[in-house]
C-alpha cells in the first residue's frame, strides 16, 4: 500500500470507528462520523467535476468543517490549500490565482472578501460556505449567489468512500506565511508528510515503520 494520508486516516477509522477523533467547542466527532462527512465532501466535489490533482482552497477558522474539507480533498486525491483567514482582498486574490484553485471553502463571515475576487479568478469555479456558527447543522442564507452551503453540499452527497487507488506521490501543498514576501506554496508528497510528521519514522530506532497497518495496530 501507498503511504497516503487518506489511506492512513481510513486505517484509523476502521480500527477505532467509535473513538473520538476531533472536538471543536463542546461538539465531538468520532472517527466514523468524521469519515462519513469527509466522504460526503469528496463525493460532492466529484459531482462538480473536481478530482485528482485539482486544488481546493480552505479559507476559514478552525472548525470541524475545515478538517472535513481537508480529509475529503485527500480522499479525492485533490490538493487542499490552506488560506490564512486574516488575508484581505489583494492577498486572497493573489493566493487563489497563484495556487490555481478551482474550488474554495470559506467561512460565511469572510464572504465580503471572496465576492470581489471571485469573478477575477476564472479558474475558481465552485464555492462552498460554512455557517458562522460552525457547530450548527444548517447553513446561513446564501452569502454569494454561486455559493452552496457546506451542510447542503454534504446532505446531497453519498457518505460512502470512493473506491480509488491512491499514491504516496499524491501532493499536499502548504502555503507559507509570506513574512518575507508573498506566500509560497511548499509542495510535499504524502509519503514525505507521513515520514516527517506522521510517525513514519520510529522515534526509538530511527527506522521507517514496516507498514501503514503497523501504526493502526498500535492504536488499538
Amino acid at each position: 500500500m501507498a503511504y497516503n494520508i487518506a489511506d492512513l486516516f481510513e486505517h484509523a477509522v476502521d480500527a477505532v470507528p467509535d473513538r473520538v477523533a476531533l472536538i471543536v467547542g463542546d461538539e465531538p466527532r468520532t472517527y466514523a462520523e468524521l469519515d462519513a462527512r469527509a466522504n460526503r465532501f469528496a463525493n460532492h466535489m466529484a459531482s462538480q467535476r473536481i478530482g485528482a490533482g485539482d486544488h481546493i482552497g480552505i479559507f476559514a477558522g478552525n472548525s470541524h468543517q475545515w478538517v472535513e474539507a481537508m480529509l475529503g480533498a485527500f480522499k479525492l486525491r485533490a490538493v487542499p490549500i490552506n488560506v490564512n483567514f486574516r488575508y484581505v482582498e489583494e492577498e486572497l486574490r493573489y493566493l487563489v490565482d497563484n495556487a490555481d484553485m478551482v474550488a474554495l471553502v470559506f467561512d460565511a463571515a469572510l464572504a465580503e472578501r471572496v465576492a470581489p475576487i471571485y469573478k477575477d479568478t476564472p479558474k475558481l469555479r465552485h464555492l462552498v460556505h460554512i455557517a458562522d456558527d460552525t457547530d450548527t447543522d444548517s447553513d446561513p442564507p446564501a452569502t454569494l449567489p454561486d455559493s452552496i452551503g457546506f451542510e447542503a453540499a454534504l446532505a446531497s452527497a453519498d457518505p460512502e468512500r470512493r473506491i480509488t487507488e491512491r499514491s504516496g506521490d499524491d501532493l499536499y501543498v502548504l502555503y507559507t506565511g509570506g513574512t518575507t514576501g508573498m506566500p509560497k506554496g511548499v509542495v510535499w508528497r504524502h509519503e514525505d508528510v507521513f515520514m516527517a510528521l506522521g510517525g513514519g519514522i520510529d522515534a526509538y530506532t530511527n527506522e521507517p515503520v514496516s507498514s501503514e497497518q503497523q501504526l493502526a495496530d498500535k492504536a488499538l
